[in-house]
Parts: structure tokens; C-alpha cells; sequence
């Protein structure tokens, strides 16, 4: 198979682009190297991707330098077979030429402008990627018929609904911020596509991601800097919050096998009775979770375990946009393709801080 990843870049892209390397399939990875965080992690994951230890100024010189309009790839390595484009999705003739040439089959779309305080201060960034971004991929997809397009939706999209577990069937009519109203509104573009060019499309609500190589404005991240630096954490709602933590690796399986599992219509759906987990096109929306949510405060307990510190700690009200608890139902998922996720909190957050010591003993963010 021949996959195109977007935000190959990003945190599970990048380990989304790996796993594929290492299943032995063709990848065409596209990011933008945009400065929403610092670009030293994104050309460490680069590196690590390229299997090489040799990532000079030269190499990051060259990124910083190249075009986003350009349709030919920064680097190719034949031997793991990856290609690199640093490219805008928003830029529609450089996608559509990318795609062309390259003779994808499946793709899976991870790029977007992500995080929900962000959205509030900037909501041109979400309309931009989130929304002309995915346009184009979807236009893409279409006009040089990809087989299955696999993108990143967001447990955002439940919004105001305060019934727990969620599942896919339940109404997403509220969402608290644009972040989440993007990713809602990717849903219903691709359905449409789905319906009027017969797109093979597959939506994953993701939940809370976390593990090595995690955005510098995560939780996890946030709060293991603030602690080994002997700096106060902000906690909002007072630490009220509950969130269904899953780890990157499970994320990644699932995601994995999900992008060999086609949709098509399904038979039994009826108009009169609509339920949104599927429909009568090839369009699928599922939950992609640990199913196992923990409390906020519990989860601070466990990475001041392994660091073996106490976190100073600002508890604040609630902060705009934010939701008090997230708990996914992923029996559909399960189903689907047998995603069973088998990370512990306490297994993840170890591991995540075993790499972020690794990894900041010798760099800065």
C-alpha cells in the first residue's frame, strides 16, 4: 500500500508515518513546519523517521528554506521508502499535484490546527487548516480517487453533552469551542463527499493522546516540565476534571487498522431512524479512546510518583471552551477491527517521562 500522512510531522503523525515505515508500506509525508510550537521536536521527529543521526543545520536549513508551494519532496529515502513535502493545505494545486504524482491509495489525515484555548485567540488558524485544509484533502481524495480517507476528528465534537460514556450515535449539536465546531464540521464534509462522489471516509474521535513525543501544550508535557523544574501547575475546575487518557501506541493500532477496513454503506440504515455512527454511504465515525477515564488529580498523582516530586499546584476555575469529563464508549471500534487498547496510565505516563529526560538532556523546546 501506498499512504499519504499528513502532519507527518506532529505528534501522531509521526508515530502514525513510523508505524507504517515499519509495517513495510510506501509513505508520502506532508507537514507544514508551522510555528505553533517549537520546531526543534518537529525536526527531531523527522529525524527519527529518516532512521538517520546525522540531522545538521544543513538538513533544518533546508526545510526552513523550502518552499510550501513546491510539489517535489524536501527529502526521499528509497530504503524505508518516505518521502517528505513540506507543503500548506490550504494551498489547493499544490495538494492536488502532490496527490497526483505520487499515486496514493490510502490516506490518512492528520494535519490540523489543534488545541481549544488556542482557537479562542486565533480562530483564523482553525478556519484555515481545519476547514480550507480539509476541503482540499477531501477535493483531493476525490479527483485522483483515493481508496480510503482516514482523518483525525476530536472528542471535542461531544461538546455540552454531559452523558457519559459517549458514544459516536449521540447529538454533537453544542460544541464549547471552534476547535471543536472544525472538527464537527469535518464530519459533515466528508459525509457529503461520501454521498455525492462515493469517498470511502472514516472519522476518529480521539481522546485525549498522550505518550513520547507529545505537543509541548498537553497536559502531560505541561505539567512534567513544571514539576522536575520546580515550577506551580495550573489545575482548572479545581480539579474536577475526569478525561479518558489514551496512549499513542494503542492510538496508533487503532488507526492502523481502521485504514485497512473500507467502509462501505450501510444496508440496514434507514432515514426515518437516522443514528450518526454510520450511513447509507461509505462514511464511518468512531471512537478512538482508552475507555478507561481517570480523575485530573489522580493522573498529577501518578507523574509525581515517577518523578518522585510534588507538584506545586494553582487550582483555578474553568476555563472557557473546556469540557469537566470525557469517557469514550469504544465498543463500536472494537467491533470494527478488534482495537483493544492495552496501555495503563501508569505504563504511558513512565514512559513519557522516561523519554522526556531522555530527550531534553541534551535539547530545548
Amino acid at each position: 500500500m501506498k499512504y499519504l500522512v499528513t502532519g507527518s510531522a506532529g505528534f501522531i503523525g509521526y508515530h502514525v508515518t513510523k508505524r507504517l515505515i515499519d509495517e513495510g508500506h510506501q509513505v508520502v509525508a506532508i507537514d507544514n513546519i508551522n510555528n505553533y510550537y517549537g520546531k526543534e521536536l518537529k525536526y527531531s521527529r523527522l529525524e527519527k523517521l529518516f532512521n538517520t543521526s546525522d540531522w545538521d543545520k544543513k538538513k533544518i536549513e533546508k526545510i526552513d528554506n523550502a518552499s510550501k508551494s513546491s510539489s517535489q519532496p524536501i527529502f526521499s529515502n528509497e530504503e524505508i521508502n518516505l518521502s517528505f513535502y513540506k507543503a500548506d493545505l490550504e494551498d489547493r494545486d499544490n495538494i492536488n499535484e502532490i496527490f497526483r504524482k505520487e499515486d496514493i491509495n490510502t490516506v490518512i489525515h492528520l494535519a490540523a490546527q489543534a488545541g481549544v484555548r488556542y482557537s479562542i485567540t486565533n480562530p483564523e488558524a482553525y478556519i484555515d487548516s481545519n476547514l480550507i485544509g480539509f476541503s482540499n484533502i477531501l477535493d483531493a481524495s476525490k479527483d485522483n480517487k483515493i481508496q480510503h480517507l482516514v482523518y483525525a476528528s476530536s472528542s471535542s465534537v461531544y461538546g455540552a453533552n454531559e452523558r457519559l460514556p459517549f458514544t459516536e450515535d449521540d447529538p454533537v449539536d453544542h460544541p464549547l469551542s471552534l476547535y471543536a465546531a472544525t472538527k464537527k464540521s469535518n464530519e459533515m464534509l466528508a459525509h457529503s463527499y461520501s454521498n455525492i462522489y462515493r469517498l470511502p471516509t472514516t472519522g476518529l474521535r480521539f481522546f485525549t493522546v498522550y505518550g513520547p513525543w507529545g505537543r509541548p501544550d498537553m497536559s502531560l508535557f505541561i505539567f512534567t516540565k513544571a514539576i522536575l523544574e520546580d515550577k506551580p501547575i495550573d489545575i482548572y475546575n479545581n480539579g474536577n476534571h475526569k478525561r479518558d487518557f489514551t496512549y499513542i501506541d494503542d492510538i496508533v493500532d487503532g488507526v492502523f487498522k481502521i485504514s485497512k477496513k473500507i467502509p462501505s454503506s450501510n444496508e440496514n440504515w434507514s432515514g426515518k431512524q437516522p443514528t450518526y455512527s454510520s450511513s447509507n454511504q461509505p462514511w464511518r465515525i468512531y471512537n478512538i479512546a482508552n475507555g478507561n477515564p481517570i480523575d485530573l488529580m489522580d493522573f498529577v498523582e501518578i507523574i509525581e510518583k515517577k518523578i518522585n516530586k510534588k507538584a506545586k499546584i494553582n487550582f483555578l476555575p474553568m476555563q472557557l471552551g473546556d469540557v469537566p469529563k470525557t469517557h469514550a464508549d469504544i465498543s463500536l471500534l472494537s467491533k470494527a477491527v478488534g482495537y483493544r487498547p492495552g496501555t495503563s496510565v501508569e505504563e504511558g505516563v513512565a514512559e513519557f517521562i522516561d523519554w522526556y529526560i531522555s530527550y531534553f538532556g541534551s535539547n530545548k523546546i
